[in-house]
């Protein structure tokens, strides 16, 4: 029987979780809405794209 060092060797990939969590908020308003498909303009709201694009490098 193989048993797993003290500590654990579960590696986590930051990027892949962040996109789970993105995935999971998109679902919950998914669910949360009452039209049948979330508008661009909701998804962007969830995704918090316009935050993204007032914090970019550069500008």
């Amino acid at each position: 029987m193989h048993v797993a060092p003290p500590g654990g060797t579960a590696v986590q990939d930051h990027v892949a979780l962040a996109e789970i969590e993105l995935c999971g908020d998109l679902i919950i308003a998914a669910s949360a809405a009452h039209e049948e498909r979330l508008s661009l303009e909701s998804i962007d709201e969830v995704l918090r794209v316009a935050e993204e694009r007032n914090t970019a490098p550069g500008e």
